[in-house]
Order: C-alpha cells, then structure tokens, then sequence
C-alpha cells in the first residue's frame, strides 16, 4: 500500500498475511465547500423528516412496514431474495412461495431491530448492544454456526465467494487485535466533537472495517445506522434506512469503503454517505405522505358506514396492507361476521383485492399501499 493508506490504519503481518488494523477515529477532513454543503443538505431534508415523523397521527403503525422494508433490503445486499410483498404476506398468515431460511433471516433483521429500538431506553450504544443485535440476527439462519452474539476468535476475510485467505481482498483486524479495535471504537461512538451525521458514517465505516463477527456484519453495521439516529435524537422513531440507497448503488458502497482504507478517501465516503441521508429522507417523506393521504382517502370512503369496523380495517393497513378476515377479527376483537363484513365492503370499493382464489383463510391486500412501499428507491434530488 501507498503512504496515503497509513493514514488510517497499518498492514500487521499474521503469519502468512497481512491484516488491516484500522487508526483510531475520528480523522482529519477536510471541510471542502461541496462537503459543507453535503452536509448542510443532509441535516435539512433528515430534519424534515424527523418533523414528519413526529407529526405523522399513527406513527408507530407506518414505522412497521418501514422496518421491514429495511429488513429486506439489507438481506438482499447480503444475497436473500425475499421481497417485501412475501414478507409481509407470510406475516399475515399467506403461503408464499420463498425459501423459509431466506424469510427467516429478514424477519430476525426485524427482530434485531426491534430488540435495539427498545433496549435504547436502557442501555446506550455499546459492544454490549452490538453483541445482543448479532445475537438476535444470526437466531437459528444460515450462519448461526458463526457464533452469534460474540465477537470472532479466529480470522475471517472478504474476497469473492468460496475465496480463500491467500487471494481475499480483504483481511480485518486479526483476532489479537480485534479488542482494541473494538474499544477505540466503542469510545468514539460516545464521542460529542463532531455533526452527529458526520459521526454516523464514520462509525459505519470502522465497524464494516473491523469486521468483528464471523458473518452479519454489514447487516449489523447497517442496524447501527438507524439505532445511532435514533439514540441521538436526529430522528423520534426509527423512519430512515440507508439500506435502499446501499442496495441501489452497491458497487459504490463498496468502492467508497474500500477506498477509505486504500486512498484514505474520507471526504468522498462522507460525502457519498451524506448524499444518501439526504435522498433517502426524501425517498422516505415521499412514500410516508402517499401512504397517509391514501389513508385518509380511505377512512372518507367509509365515514358514513353504519358500522366503524371498516374505518378500523383502513387503521390497520398502515402497518401491514395484508391481512385476513381472521386476524382482523382477532385484532379487532369483533365477530368473523362483522370483519368479513368490513372487508367485503373495501374490495367493493377497490381498497382491497383477494391475493388468490382461494376461499377458505382467502388474504386481502391493499395494493396501493404495496406499490408505494416496494417501488424503488428514488435517488435524484427533489425540484422545489
């Protein structure tokens, strides 16, 4: 490596290898005009979002899909081919047509989720949390024999699939060194010098670089994003998820992170990481105000039914736009009677659809809602 590489951090021969031991952070940036205004982009349109988030009548409803959204999407950067739709369906009770070990590995990146939003109240970001999260993704998947919830005791690498150590493209800290990587680390996650999303995309890039378990790192590394956001009150609830922007320009993500350790190329990383804060709060304000205003659509549609069933129906399609007569009446606490007789009323007025022809546990879907939820991320900056 070139001089500019022992800028942030230094080859340490292993035997045969070489391992990158990561420099402490944070680095010296150079505050360019264009990183500047990155930032200052970043920080309106995150803000606006928070504004929302806190003004939106059913939050904690709308948080749920988003979540699984999330779920889904940084699965996917890791090889699941899961949708979003098969997600939530099989949550309300469909048959889908998926690999179970690929369902069960988003829904343990929604637990993990979770399980750190709530713990947050309690306990700060921490090598604890970090531990409890792994714990809660690698549950019973794929990689569960990676030891989940505890930090690596042997080398792990990155290169191309079935790779070995000799020809990887990269070798993280080895384990001799893996502790005092992990608590400069830690330190700096509490540190209060610089613009918290400055900080986020500095404590994203270390934790990918020291890569401390032996599998689930980027989705570990992309949770503390959120949590981090969340923790520092940049956002009330957890409404903003980099993994749409990551999925959608993956040759980038690993381009800037690579070029951080090789080029020491900080202000490009930040600046990358900035333009996607930015895009996808706008992404995420779009899809939140179509969602509502379809809701509000809705709840109009059956203001003057005789019954409030179908208003409570239209409720609960904010948190999942599948749904069966069964759970509704669960839910709902009412008669199967009385939820069928909500749902009839929504597919007569086009609010819902049957997902099959089937008619015994038939699941109704709100599409509308499906289509703005599973449309792509929208990257390019917003006129006016």
């Amino acid at each position: 490596m070139g001089k500019a590489a022992r800028q942030t951090g230094r080859l340490v021969k292993c035997g045969s290898y070489r391992a990158f031991v990561p420099d402490p952070l944070p680095p010296e940036i150079d505050w360019t005009p264009s990183l500047l205004r990155s930032l200052s982009d970043a920080d309106r349109l995150i803000g606006q979002l928070a504004g929302e988030g806190r003004s939106l009548p059913n939050p904690h409803l709308l948080i749920r899909p988003f979540v699984r959204r999330e779920a889904v999407l940084s699965s996917r950067i890791e090889g699941t081919q899961a949708t979003l739709g098969e997600l939530l369906a099989a949550e309300a009770g469909a048959t889908v047509d998926r690999s179970p070990d690929d369902l069960r590995e988003v829904a343990n990146y929604v637990v993990a989720l979770e399980h750190g939003i709530k713990r947050l109240a309690k306990l700060p970001l921490s090598l604890r949390l970090v531990k409890e999260l792994h714990a809660k993704l690698m549950k019973g998947v794929r990689g569960e024999a990676a030891t989940p919830g505890a930090f690596r005791r042997s080398q792990n690498w990155i290169g191309p699939a079935g790779c070995a150590l000799a020809n990887a493209t990269y070798i993280p800290p080895s384990p001799d060194h893996l502790m005092d990587c992990l608590g400069t680390w830690e330190q700096f996650l509490h540190d209060q010098s610089l613009p918290p999303l400055i900080h986020a995309g500095m404590v994203h890039y270390q934790f990918e670089a020291i890569h401390p378990f032996l599998d689930g790192n980027g989705r570990v590394g992309r949770l503390l994003i959120t949590l981090f956001l969340v923790e520092r009150n940049i956002l009330p609830t957890p409404l903003l998820y980099l993994s749409a922007f990551f999925e959608a320009t993956r040759p980038e993500y690993y381009d800037r992170l690579n070029a951080v350790r090789t080029d020491a190329a900080w202000e490009q990383w930040i600046g990358y990481f900035l333009n996607g804060v930015a895009r996808i709060s706008e992404d995420a304000l779009s899809r939140a105000s179509r969602i509502n205003g379809l809701l509000a659509q809705w709840r109009q549609a059956v203001a003057g039914a005789a019954s409030r069933t179908p208003a409570q129906v239209v409720d609960l399609l904010a948190a999942n736009p599948f749904w069966t007569t069964g759970k509704v009446a669960e839910r709902l606490g009412v008669a199967f009677t009385t939820a069928q007789r909500a749902i009839d009323k929504l597919v007569e007025l086009e609010v819902l659809s049957p997902t099959s022809e089937a008619k015994r546990d038939r699941v109704f879907c709100a599409r509308a809602i499906l289509g703005v939820l599973e449309e792509p991320a929208h990257l390019q900056p917003h006129d006016g």
